[in-house]
């Protein structure tokens, strides 16, 4: 009952200042606007009488004068008018008000002496008056001034009204809202509330049978049954949950993180899941004061991360940012990602040194240009060699301190920067499973031949137990490069290795992305598409048509052969000068490396020579935006491009094929693929160009933007039903399955 006459109460007062408040409002600014209505006619009228009654002032008092003034006397709402001389003695007055004004008024003595006119509320003669008084002049000199008087009992009234009128509403809202609350809280509150008690101590003492007996439309009913069924239904949910996830893990249905983390539950048998990477999934930078955490670019981040915030575990990788060390425990641990914890992040910590001769020196100009082939000579010096193997070995005791008190642990190594690295962990726990799963493409035996260390790198590798690429080509091309390079023993029908009686496997596993989209948060992401003439603006163009390409600066991925394809394009077909242009995300990378600082420079001057070709007052081509941009920044590129242009000269996968593809949920768009993608043996619906045929990617631009809608969202629901098919949840699921499924007993090996 308290609480009831408390609520009551509580409303009653908030109503009741509320209304006074507004109510008072109301009553201020009507006095306010009836008074500016009485001053302006008062100074209309003083105006239009100015010109007649200031000829008749030095005169003195007259008949003229008076009859005047009594004419616009007793009027509606006007009381009279009365003129002052300049020695402020009245010279005619209104008949009604001449025994109150035998003594000027305030304001005709401010008026006379300051030269200025003015009004003011006022009592006289037992009633509320308006006074205006302006000054009269004859030859520019003061000689008197005039005074308009209106009664304004009747504003006094209306307030009264107003006052009346909020008064009686404030009762009526009292009474409504005291019964109303009371009817409220009787029946939804007051008796569920009692019928609610009684029935818990029925659940209580194990009698459920009642459980459902309020009503269904009760305030209180949605938790009555969620209450009396949680108990019951806790532990037949469960393992409920349990069994559907292992029986899809047999049926074709789609992968969901809940459905990989019960696969690897089960395949690992509740064991921890290790991932080694170079690049760390969260960075800490420091910002002035500030630290902040940024997710670095890169297409593995972007596979990976997924499938750590699904699975658990943890995540082995470089600490590069600059803050990194501030946030982790005594073993350089930390939990990530930041706002909901899901996995752990080990860092390990190179020297500078390190950092040069293993990453920007053997891996990045030496492996990766050998792998791909764009071109670009290798340089392989013994110095980076050394610093590889000192990486490796750093990686290699991270990862076993880890691995401690861990019974056959499951260890994904990730790609090229770490070749060595199956060995030296192989070597101290031999009960490990291990794979190693490269991200780029592999060479043909001559190509990788260039390598001086080409037996060392093959005979790490081989310490892994599943070796996986991207596409059956390159798993062709690394055995081709084991038969000519160690002394081995090759099954090629299991596509197996046996080497100092260990077995590996080399299989095909095509990444890909989490769908639906990894970085679309429906929390965060607006309700409706974003608006590309908005998007446009803001880059400083108006277009028609747009174009998209998202990469990181590196000479593989064919952008200056995609610029020349632009470039091309406009020439053949002027029409679309003015109204297509293309945007270039392009976020710096090893910029340490000069060849990589000498093509971002080449980028953006190609970039500038075809705008300053097409040049348009409020329009270019190319607009090429060189920085790291966020998953969010580049969701509505994609959300609103004609085309995305993916023009690699050689690349093992490339998700930003795929990363357009699952962003498209509208069905539109056209993705313009390089045949040399391993993004292009999936999706055959894209246009697959040659990315060193110009003309073919000029013709290819004309086709995209000409292509009838119903043909693009075909060729878009069949790409994006295969990136459903096959994400990144399937990939990881398939790589563990296969990797615990291996056996680790030297007579695997004996039977190759």
């Amino acid at each position: 009952m308290r609480i009831t006459l408390r609520l009551i109460v509580s409303l009653v007062v908030a109503v009741a200042a509320v209304a006074s408040f507004f109510a008072y409002q109301q009553v201020r600014q009507e006095k306010q606007r009836q008074g500016e209505e009485l001053e302006r006619r008062s100074r209309l009228l003083a105006e239009s009488l100015q010109e007649t009654i200031e000829p008749l002032v030095l005169k003195g008092p007259s008949k003229n004068l008076q009859r005047l003034v009594e004419k616009f006397g007793n009027r509606e709402r006007l009381a009279g008018v009365a003129v002052y001389s300049a020695s402020q003695s009245p010279l005619a007055v209104t008949a009604s008000l001449a025994p109150h004004l035998a003594v000027a008024p305030r304001l005709i003595t401010e008026a006379i002496s300051k030269n200025i006119d003015g009004s003011e509320f006022d009592a006289i003669a037992g009633r509320g008056m308006h006074i205006y008084v302006l000054p009269l002049r004859v030859s520019n000199q003061i000689a008197g001034a005039m005074a308009i008087f209106h009664d304004t009992t009747y504003i006094q009234g209306q307030l009264s009204r107003i006052w009346r009128y909020s008064f009686l509403r404030i009762l009526i809202q009292m009474v409504l809202i005291t019964f109303i609350t009371l009817l409220v809280i009787r029946w939804n509150v007051t008796r569920p509330i009692a019928q609610m008690a009684s029935w818990m101590k029925q659940l209580r003492a194990g009698e459920t049978e009642e459980a459902f007996a309020l009503p269904k439309g009760d305030l209180f009913a949605p938790i009555a049954k969620e209450v009396s069924t949680f108990a019951r239904h806790l532990s037949a949910a469960k393992t409920a949950a349990e069994q559907e996830a292992r029986l899809r893990q047999t049926a074709e249905s789609l992968w969901t993180p809940e459905r990989l983390k019960e696969h690897i539950k089960t395949k690992l048998r509740g064991k921890p899941l290790f991932v080694v990477s170079n690049r760390e999934p969260y960075m800490h930078l420091r910002r002035g004061r500030q630290m902040e955490v940024i997710v670095p670019a890169g297409g593995l981040i972007t596979a990976l991360e997924p499938v750590m915030r699904a699975c658990g575990g943890t995540w082995i990788a470089h600490g590069a940012g600059d803050a990194d060390w501030d946030v982790v425990d005594d073993k350089n641990r930390v939990r990530v990602p930041p706002d909901d914890p899901l996995y752990t992040l080990k860092r390990v910590a190179l020297t500078k040194e390190e950092e040069n001769g293993y990453y920007y020196g053997f891996s990045n100009e030496g492996l990766w240009p050998l792998c791909h082939i764009a071109h670009t000579r290798p340089t392989f010096r013994a110095e980076d060699w050394d610093y590889y193997q000192k990486a490796n070995q750093k990686f290699a005791q991270a990862i076993l301190e880890e691995l401690v008190d861990v019974e056959e642990p499951c260890v994904l190594i990730q790609d090229y920067h770490f070749a060595l690295l199956a060995r030296f962990i192989k070597e101290s726990r031999p009960d490990a499973r291990i794979a190693i799963f490269w991200h780029i493409p592999w060479p043909n035996p001559e190509a990788f031949g260039i390598c001086p260390w080409q037996k060392e790198l093959v005979y790490g590798m081989l310490g892994a137990d599943l070796i996986g690429f991207h596409i059956q080509f390159h798993c062709n091309n690394f055995l081709d490069t084991v038969d000519r390079t160690i002394e081995s023993r090759i099954d090629w029908e299991r596509f197996a290795i046996a080497k100092d009686d260990h077995l590996t496997f080399v299989k095909p596993f095509p990444i890909s992305v989490a769908f639906p989209h990894a970085f679309q948060d429906v929390s965060s992401q607006p309700s409706v598409k974003p608006d590309r003439a908005a998007l446009l603006k803001d880059l400083g163009v108006k277009a028609k048509y747009l174009g998209v390409g998202v990469e990181r600066m590196d000479y593989t991925k064919g952008m200056l052969e995609r610029f020349r394809a632009i470039e091309r394009f406009l020439e053949k077909y002027p029409r679309y000068q003015g109204e297509f242009t293309f945007v270039q995300l392009g976020a710096p990378s090893r910029t340490h490396i000069k060849r990589y600082h000498d093509f971002v420079a080449e980028v953006g001057s190609e970039a500038e020579r075809i705008n300053w070709k097409f040049k348009g007052r409020d329009w270019k081509p190319i607009v090429f935006l060189e920085k790291h941009h966020s998953h969010n920044e580049i969701m509505p590129f994609y959300s609103l491009a004609d085309i995305c242009m993916v023009t690699s000269l050689h690349d093992g996968m490339n998700l930003v094929a795929k990363e357009f593809v699952a962003s498209r949920d509208d069905n539109s768009g056209v993705l313009i693929l390089s045949r040399f993608t391993g993004a292009s043996t999936e999706l055959r619906d894209a246009l697959i160009i040659n990315p060193y045929d110009i003309e073919q990617m000029a013709d290819s631009i004309l086709y995209a933007l000409e292509m009838e809608p119903e043909e693009k969202a075909a060729r878009m629901l069949r790409m994006r039903e295969t990136i459903k098919e096959h994400n990144i949840y399937r990939w990881a699921g398939n790589l563990v399955a296969e990797l615990t499924q291996i056996r680790l007993d030297k007579q695997a090996a004996l039977k190759v």
